[in-house]
């Protein structure tokens, strides 16, 4: 059987592989994007997005849509057993600022999220291939041959890499023999998407507040006429996910019988798990998302995580694939395992806080502040002993073009390129390069800092120079009399700008 040839095939059209299928395709990338399931993924597992997805997602030019069909989070109604309630919010207050221009985690339930990332991928001439399962890989020092059973039958793909962002029960990470040690956390949860009546919709309701066996929530799904249910439910034994079966349950745990499910759009109860693989790359084969991690729902971070595995590792992937060093796609798992890590810790954490009825969720689930301190790819030259450093998320800033047209920083940042900020610079220390923007503020600057907020944020000095991500993250602060360095740090990466002048 003949194999067609790819760049990159992805298994597992979730977040995960939705993010790195649309990133590769705006940077030209050939790839497949295969799904076992015959159909999308029809739930809301995960239903809040975090600030620094948000941030990601306006990169990816999702972010308008996002905002159009969903909602912020409502506040927490915790009712009592004599009639009464108390309102709390559910998310810590926060204000936009210009570094932060997306302050609050907003709520889309999942198959929206989803739906819209297709539509964003269709936009680009791609699609998933639906009902289409990876059965068989091997792999060799130049790619991997992969098996794949679809509607018109075996299939064979030559690619060049495979990620596997095919979930917790990952085929891929099991065909490599990756460990994923971790825990069973001893709760079983069901979560279930209904049309409900008896309840009204301004408020996250809560019943049975500090018991295990009594809790129950209904969150109305923003953007839709849907509530998800969520209750812990017994260890052992069959779970009725019908109707009448959830009906029994509302009525039991919140002694009322006004609260009414006229119908079932999605229903699973399922082991809550906080897992890690052993490694996120085998030669030629990387696991994203869920197949990487899985932990407990609590805090919004699952989705969220998966989506910035795949934003970190896409870029990577095209920059290889166009003859930058195969030793760049280790900076993958250096830099996404050790958040993973951190992210199941705050999740069992807020696990354990949710069984005493504490469900509030702080400035740590918003993931601004994770970055890749001690990255392979962060330099500082010379080192810096304050303020922001290499490896930290690149705040945003409003600034003005040299026209007298207002932008922002981000906007700069926006698109698949590296973007290269410099204060008082010489512009011929860096020559044009197709994957490198170059802006300067100071005397002869295309961009200002009308409002100084890129001096606070930033710091620098005259003459330094700052190495932005595709990723938006800090990759090198430079002094201007460093040349050499920098030019070194963007052949790491692929960008050949030649020698410094003389």
């Amino acid at each position: 059987m003949n194999a067609t040839n790819v760049d990159v095939l992805i298994c597992g059209a979730g977040a995960a592989g939705l993010t790195l299928a649309i990133d590769l395709a705006r940077r030209g990338v050939a790839f497949r994007l295969v799904e076992k399931r015959d159909t999308p993924f029809h739930g809301s597992r995960g239903k809040g997005l975090q600030p620094r997805t948000l941030e990601v997602f306006e990169d990816l030019g999702l972010l308008d849509r996002i905002r159009a069909f969903g909602g912020p989070y409502p506040p927490q109604r915790a009712h009592r057993a004599d009639g009464g309630h108390v309102d709390s919010p559910t998310v810590e207050e926060a204000a936009a600022t210009p570094a932060e221009p997306h302050a609050l985690p907003w709520m889309v339930p999942q198959f929206v999220t989803e739906r819209i990332m297709r539509e964003r991928l269709d936009g680009l001439g791609r699609h998933p291939q639906f009902g289409c399962e990876l059965v068989a890989l091997q792999q060799d020092a130049d790619g991997v041959m992969a098996s794949l059973a679809g509607p018109d039958g075996p299939e064979t793909v030559r690619a060049r890499y495979l990620v596997g962002a095919d979930g917790g029960r990952s085929f891929v990470r099991q065909a490599l023999g990756i460990g994923f040690p971790g825990t069973t956390l001893g709760v079983r949860g069901l979560v279930a998407d209904v049309h409900l009546a008896g309840l009204d919709r301004d408020a996250w309701h809560r019943f049975g507040e500090g018991s295990m066996q009594r809790q129950i929530g209904f969150c109305p799904l923003a953007g839709t006429e849907l509530f998800q249910i969520q209750a812990a439910v017994p260890l052992e034994g069959e779970i009725d996910l019908s109707r009448e079966g959830l009906q029994a349950m509302v009525a039991e745990r919140t002694g009322r019988e006004d609260i009414r499910i006229d119908a079932v759009a999605w229903a699973s109860a399922f082991r809550m798990n906080a897992r890690l693989a052993d490694r996120y790359r085998a030669g030629r084969v990387l696991l994203a998302g869920d197949a990487a991690h899985t932990h407990p729902p609590t805090g919004g971070q699952g989705l969220n995580t998966s989506v910035q595995d795949a934003y970190n590792l896409g870029w990577k992937l095209a920059a290889v694939l166009a003859g930058a060093p195969d030793a760049l796609l280790d900076s993958y798992e250096a830099e996404r395992r050790p958040v993973a890590e951190s992210v199941l810790g705050l999740s069992t954490r807020l696990l354990d806080a949710a069984r005493q009825g504490d469900n509030r969720r702080g400035r740590e689930a918003r993931q601004l502040d994770l970055g890749y301190p001690g990255s392979p790819l962060a330099l500082e030259d010379p080192a810096r002993t304050h303020g922001l450093r290499a490896g930290d998320r690149a705040p945003d800033a409003p600034i003005h073009r040299a026209t007298g047209a207002p932008t922002r920083l981000f906007e700069l940042f926006k698109g698949p390129h590296w973007t290269l900020l410099g204060r008082d610079v010489d512009r011929t220390t860096v020559p044009p390069h197709p994957q490198l923007r170059v802006h300067a503020f100071g005397a002869h600057g295309d961009v200002v800092d009308t409002h100084g907020h890129v001096r606070d944020a930033y710091a620098m000095k005259p003459g330094d120079w700052v190495l932005v991500r595709p990723d938006g993250y800090l990759g090198a602060f430079v002094a201007g009399d460093r040349c050499e360095a920098l030019h070194a740090q963007l052949r790491l990466v692929g960008i050949d700008v030649g020698g410094c002048p003389v």
